[in-house]
């Protein structure tokens, strides 16, 4: 019987495989509908990113432009759109954190999936692309 013991085991980890890709798949669908919003800390500056840290929006409140600082405004702007991207990339995290090992640390950590979603599909006979 050690014929249909084999044949089992590999059904069950045909199961987890499939389970593990369509994780991934539920991760990369989440990651790429997050949006993450941060705002300076006198309100001015307001800056939206994506799951990745990349700026989709910038809001600048027109009361900026009552003692204008180019310099200042750069600062705010860029530590702004900083902080949201830092937050975006805890976020990632914390969703990464079913497929990661326990001991994982977000500095250490890449949660770019596709490399293994693609060595999943191909484990499973998949053809059709992943996206």
């Amino acid at each position: 019987m050690q014929n249909g013991t084999d044949d089992h085991d590999l059904g069950e980890m045909r199961e987890t495989y499939e389970r593990l890709a369509d994780g991934i798949r539920e991760f990369r669908d989440e990651l790429a509908a997050m949006r993450v919003t941060a705002d300076s800390a006198d309100g001015l500056v307001s800056a939206t990113v994506s799951g990745r840290g990349e700026l989709v929006e910038l809001h600048i409140d027109p009361r900026v432009f009552r003692a204008p600082d180019s310099r200042r405004l750069a600062e705010q702007i860029v530590g702004t759109i900083r902080f949201a991207a830092g937050c975006a990339r805890q976020d990632v995290f914390e969703l990464a954190k079913p497929f990661l090992p326990p001991d994982a640390e977000i500095d250490r950590t890449d949660v770019d999936f596709d490399p293994a979603l693609h060595q999943l599909d191909r484990a499973l006979g998949r053809t059709t692309p992943s996206r």
